[in-house]
């Protein structure tokens, strides 16, 4: 079953084409990467996709439902920020369970085991009465992600959230929200423009450059098979670059000239 399908979407801003006839679907549980280099319509793709901008042409279905013109709320779609937007003046616990409690005014109830349950995988338990201000990043952004996530959203964005942190960090983030992903089933959309990151995560992998998707596939079809010189060069100089530079700082020897 697919969880999103984009048909034929553009967005234009001030008459410049920030996307140009976007096409794709996302199967129910999947794990997509966004991945593309900075200004190529990444972020504005998933602000489509969650309604928080209007799009000029195209539809964007959400478990089979036209959503193109529905609002935020009504989408039921999560989106994890790389600014953590966390309410400062909230604890952990109020951080979390806020928009549920909003969504649940009337019957002024919700099922505290599915968040106990978020809670416990996010690793929030002994953090709960603590202020953003006495939160790490790493601890923000997984209140983040137990906030979008006890909503139990169609689809959870991720809008490249761990690119602010530094790199234990980021790896052992990577890991958890897979595991998460695993753990409930949420079919996620992840944008970023680090390969390995979208390489590390991903079931399959939307490579976008100006605006217009140069590739979709499983990560090793895009190594094995890219379709165009651009796919090619994104992928395998930057990787190799990394490789390169970091054979230069911990082993000069064994560094290898990739052609």
């Amino acid at each position: 079953m697919e969880s999103l399908t984009i048909k034929n979407l553009t967005k234009s801003y001030k008459n410049v084409e920030v996307l140009k006839n976007i096409s794709f679907s996302v199967n129910k549980g999947e794990f997509i990467s966004v991945l593309g280099a900075s200004g190529c319509g990444k972020t504005t793709l998933l602000r489509l996709i969650a309604g928080l901008e209007k799009s000029d042409s195209g539809s964007i279905e959400i478990e089979g439902n036209d959503s193109a013109y529905l609002s935020a709320v009504q989408r039921n779609v999560g989106m994890v920020f790389q600014n953590y937007s966390l309410f400062p003046n909230m604890t952990v616990w109020q951080n979390v369970t806020y928009a549920l409690k909003s969504k649940n005014r009337k019957n002024k109830s919700f099922d505290i085991r599915w968040v106990e349950d978020i809670i416990q995988k996010c690793e929030l338990q002994t953090l709960l009465s603590r202020y953003p201000y006495q939160l790490s990043g790493g601890q923000q952004q997984r209140t983040a992600i137990a906030r979008s996530l006890v909503m139990n959203p169609h689809i959870l964005l991720l809008d490249e959230p761990f690119s602010a942190l530094d790199v234990t960090i980021r790896q052992n983030l990577r890991i958890l929200i897979k595991q998460l992903q695993n753990d409930f089933g949420v079919t996620m959309i992840y944008v970023t423009h680090d390969q390995e990151e979208a390489f590390t995560l991903s079931d399959r992998i939307i490579i976008l450059y100006e605006g217009v998707v140069q590739q979709i596939g499983r990560t090793d079809e895009i190594f094995k098979y890219p379709q165009n010189t651009y796919v090619e060069n994104f992928i395998y100089k930057q990787l190799m670059e990394r490789y390169e530079n970091l054979c230069k700082i911990v082993a000069p020897s064994k560094v290898m000239v990739f052609e």
